[in-house]
């Protein structure tokens, strides 16, 4: 084990490169502060578009930017690749892992957590092996693998009973990833694939989405989820409200109706799973190490300061932070980092916190159903359709971490409306090793 040094400033250890850490390390960026950022990863992933990567729409690197390039012009901080692991609050010291297994610490003046949060099974951990979730780059690549294979499989096979299962895809959760996901799909059927293969006709793929409420995008408006119901209907996605899925296996999904209890299978070769999340492993180590309760999906309640009542110290931001049940939404995570940020360069520079409570603007809700339709709710307004469409996309474009990325995104988007076409469509195996092996 050994422990970072430090330069004799002050110190704020950042756990999560996500929005909440980035945000709160490029606020500090001018304060009297040591920062060290440490990440499981080595970039700030775009979540909200993990979706176009798993589908052929969007390259990785499009959607992910390396932390240390995003800071490399602030002077005063540093990223570590490690993951954090528990807290001693006395003793102001963070311990975390490395790649290989070793161990070391980072004590702190202040710590900023924002880990975020990761997809929940529901106690049900085995489903991951045939139900990838969205929410990291692995997901993506793992998703996009099963989607593309699932035709390349059909296209090889004899008989329409045959190929059935693999052009049946089946999406757990009616959020706006699953959703959103969902919408992909048959649209990398409808256009993109439509004319490559001559065997099978991709149209014909079965996209079903269940949802346990009794609506798509529970989160927007009724009338804005009326309209995102018609639209997955019109482009072919069969929805099947009121249902939990209970089952999962190589071959097969079982729902179970909420009212009735009835159960029900479908054959698929692809399931994807949306339906929840939870905080990650250290949020608990955390929460132990503070003396306070986990609340819902493992959040850690904050005060008005965004700090854990008892520890002034400690400030949560983002998926993780329970407060006025604020949404686990990008802009949140970026005002409650910036917000925290605020906080420790007032009391640096000051001697104290600035005194006013953490405010969030709400910027709005966007989902993409399909091609010149989204949905967009902030406050009175209400958009979907080709308006809809346009403003998520500038939304997401203004969001992107870095230039390079905003205008190949841009163009990328451009490219794929004019041509129909979807080039991100490489497939890889997971491991070298892996890839070497005969497929049997």
């Amino acid at each position: 084990m050994s422990m970072y040094i430090s330069n004799g400033k002050p110190r704020v250890v950042i756990v999560g490169g996500g929005f909440g850490g980035l945000y709160a390390a490029k606020r500090l960026k001018k304060a009297d502060v040591e920062v060290i950022l440490i990440d499981r990863g080595t970039s700030h992933v775009f979540q909200p578009l993990l979706y176009q990567c798993a589908t052929g729409l969007l390259s990785e690197g499009q959607i992910a930017s390396p932390l240390r390039h995003l800071l490399e012009d602030q002077k005063n901080a540093n990223v570590v690749l490690g993951e954090a692991k528990s807290v001693d609050a006395e003793a102001k010291v963070l311990t975390a892992s490395r790649f290989d297994g070793s161990t070391f610490d980072l004590s702190y003046d202040y710590l900023i957590v924002a880990a975020g949060m990761r997809q929940s099974y529901h106690g049900q951990e085995d489903f991951i092996k045939w139900a990838p979730g969205m929410k990291t780059l692995d997901d993506a690549l793992a998703i996009r693998r099963s989607l593309v294979a699932a035709f390349e499989m059909a296209e090889s096979l004899p008989t329409a009973e045959e190929r059935r299962p693999w052009l049946t895809f089946a999406v757990a959760g009616g959020g706006p990833t699953g959703v959103e996901i969902a919408g992909q799909i048959r649209e990398l059927a409808m256009h993109a694939l439509t004319n490559e293969f001559r065997a099978i006709d991709p149209e014909e793929a079965r996209v079903l989405l269940f949802h346990g409420d009794d609506r798509v995008l529970p989160s927007f408006s009724r009338a804005l989820s009326a309209s995102a119901g018609r639209t997955l209907e019109k482009i072919g996605v069969e929805t099947h409200l009121g249902v939990h899925v209970t089952d999962v296996s190589e071959t097969e999904v079982e729902t179970t109706d909420k009212k009735t209890k009835e159960k029900r299978r479908y054959e698929t070769r692809t399931i994807l799973w949306t339906a929840g999340v939870e905080a990650v492993p250290f949020v608990e180590a955390l929460a132990g190490a503070l003396g306070v309760k986990q609340v819902g999906g493992g959040r850690i309640e904050v005060g008005r300061d965004l700090t854990v009542p008892g520890h002034p110290d400690v400030w949560v931001v983002g998926d993780i932070m329970s407060l006025d049940k604020l949404p686990g939404v990008a802009e949140v995570a970026m005002q409650g980092g910036r917000y925290a940020g605020n906080q420790i360069a007032a009391i640096v520079e000051n001697g104290g916190p600035n005194g006013k409570p953490f405010k969030y603007r709400d910027l709005g809700t966007a989902a993409y159903i399909s091609r010149r339709h989204a949905l967009l709710q902030a406050g009175p307004i209400r958009m979907s359709g080709f308006l809809g469409w346009v403003s998520w996309g500038v939304i997401h474009i203004a969001f992107l971490a870095g230039f390079r990325n905003r205008v190949s995104t841009a163009l990328n988007w451009g490219v794929t409306l004019a041509s129909k076409t979807r080039r991100e469509r490489a497939i890889t195996y997971g491991d070298p090793e892996t890839a070497r092996q005969p497929y049997n």
